[in-house]
């Protein structure tokens, strides 16, 4: 009897596991899994903040109409903190996970570092904020962006500076990093172009508590107007303690500024700063639902990147609709090829991945509680 009892024991066992593998198999069957890939911590975590919101939006609007192709979408969000060591491991973990799509990177070393793994995998991505030319121009088949790139970002920096300061003391400043150093290369590129010359062209170190030595440069050279290339909290930082020396300093950086939080970190000298950044998504009348919905349901302002998240989303599900199908050859010919209806507009994408029917970058001005467009 006890052999009997036994065997109807692990009889019933070994079925329920059945069932629970049986189960298990249905349910990711009935799952599309994506990622949300960018700095949820460090120096560009503001700008991860506006993704990760925008992005998750997207997809919970998504299953409330009943899914893609029938299946729930499940997110995985996954944080690079703006790092290319980091953000190579994160792709790692996407591509464990069995994702198929992610909205990411946010920072274009990021992007570039986790571009090949997500290539090999057969994971499309589309970045909201990666603007480094090489994201797209060294990318594979698989990369996109709805943002514009550095190279048109920088010459409308150069060519502004050029009209209106050629005859102040300019400096240009860059962390060194992809998305920094390009920026400014390209706007020293355009500005020495139009005939004009800087008076200071360096690095700093990031992630510093103090930019002292670098203050000191900029007062030896009398600078009056600076240009930076690199991440709001350093630049934030930077600004507060040159204004000290430099009272009449006028800064313009790109679009890592298109964050409100800037103002908390460089405080009254950041008043009066100009940037670049994409069109404001939160005017077009494509995105008034989207944005009420945020700032009703999230209790959340949908500014800088947190649209171009979402519209990402948008593109890409769409595309999976028009393919009829999650097979990356498929899908990545939908999105190169196709036109998709999203919050940004009606926009597609060229055969290097960067978006189409957006224009690109315009000049914003910070007030004392927020930026705006410059008039």
């Amino acid at each position: 009897k006890k052999g009997a009892v036994m065997k109807t024991t692990i009889l019933r066992s070994l079925i329920s596991t059945f069932i629970s593998i049986v189960l298990g198999i249905t349910t990711a069957q009935a799952e599309i899994k994506v990622g949300i890939a960018g700095p949820l911590s460090g120096k560009a975590a503001d700008t991860g903040e506006q993704q990760e919101v925008g992005a998750q939006k997207a997809v919970d609007h998504l299953n409330d109409k009943g899914g893609l192709l029938g299946k729930k979408i499940v997110v995985t969000s996954v944080d690079d903190a703006c790092e290319p060591r980091q953000a190579k491991a994160v792709a790692r973990q996407m591509v464990s996970e069995g994702v198929v799509f992610v909205v990411g990177h946010v920072c274009s070393a990021a992007s570039l570092a986790a571009s090949r793994i997500y290539e090999k995998a057969g994971i499309i991505m589309i970045s909201p904020a990666s603007t480094n030319p090489k994201v797209t121009d060294e990318g594979g088949p698989n990369v996109f962006r709805v943002i514009g790139r550095d190279d048109q970002q920088g010459t409308i920096a150069g060519d502004y500076l050029a009209n209106n300061h050629s005859k102040s003391n300019i400096a240009i400043i860059h962390d060194g990093q992809a998305y920094g150093l390009g920026l400014a290369e390209f706007t020293k590129r355009q500005l020495n172009k139009r005939g004009v010359t800087e008076v200071l062209f360096d690095s700093y170190k990031e992630g510093q508590k103090d930019y002292l030595s670098l203050v000191e440069k900029l007062v030896n050279k009398k600078v009056d107007v600076l240009y930076a290339g690199g991440y709001l909290t350093d630049i934030g930082i930077i600004l507060r303690q040159a204004k000290k020396e430099l009272p009449n300093l006028r800064l313009f950086s790109g679009d890592t500024l298109a964050a409100e939080e800037f103002l908390f970190i460089a405080g009254d000298a950041g008043v009066g700063a100009y940037f670049t950044f994409g069109p404001d998504m939160r005017q077009k009348p494509e995105a008034q639902d989207v944005v009420a919905a945020i700032r009703e349901e999230d209790a959340y302002e949908p500014d800088g990147y947190t649209l171009y998240s979402y519209g990402a989303v948008q593109a890409w599900a769409q595309a999976v609709k028009q393919a009829g199908s999650l097979k990356p050859k498929a899908v990545i010919n939908a999105l190169r090829t196709g036109s998709f209806d999203t919050v940004l507009g009606k926009i597609g994408f060229d055969k290097k991945g960067d978006v189409t029917g957006i224009s690109t970058f315009v000049w914003y001005v910070f007030g004392r509680e927020n930026y705006s467009l410059a008039k």
